[in-house]
């Protein structure tokens, strides 16, 4: 009688845990979306400190070459940065050299050339987006090249 009773005991529990099965799912579900949620928002949203105001940051990624030869000399990188950049970003922006690689799809192998990165603190107007486009789209037409990285990321800015 006793072991009927325990297990009569383990089947209730058994069934409850059951009954509650789909309930814990879906609350564990309704947490884990609002977390993604809330980590997304985080990451638009920043919370400035120190007179830090939200801002935006780009960062452009101009390769060098033109086939395997350095075609963009630092003579034609000054006349391109003077006329298409700050032109358009005039408040002014940093820009250093780096070492780029990538993947050419056709023949798979890594590419490495010399590059120029661009960092700019945006303004925050309507047509930042659209002037970074226009860099990106006259680089690529006056030098050949197949593309530009373009990166825009919230950050805390201060001057």
């Amino acid at each position: 009688m006793e072991s009927a009773r325990a297990s009569r005991s383990v089947s209730f529990h058994a069934l409850r845990c059951r009954a509650l099965a789909p309930v814990a799912c879906a609350l564990t579900l309704a947490l884990t979306l609002a977390l993604a949620l809330a980590g997304g928002a985080d990451a638009q949203l920043l919370d400035c400190l120190g007179g830090q105001r939200p801002g935006q940051m780009a960062e452009l990624m101009f390769g060098r070459n033109i086939g395997r030869h350095l075609a963009v000399n630092e003579a034609d990188w000054s006349r391109f940065v003077d006329r298409e950049i700050i032109s358009r970003f005039p408040s002014g922006l940093t820009m250093f050299n780096a070492a780029g690689e990538w993947r050419d799809d056709a023949t798979k192998k890594i590419i490495r050339e010399p590059s120029k990165v661009v960092q700019i603190v945006l303004p925050g107007q309507a047509e930042d987006i659209a002037r970074l486009n226009e860099i990106v789209a006259a680089y690529k037409q006056r030098f050949k090249q197949q593309s530009v990285v373009m990166i825009v990321r919230p950050a805390c800015v201060s001057f």
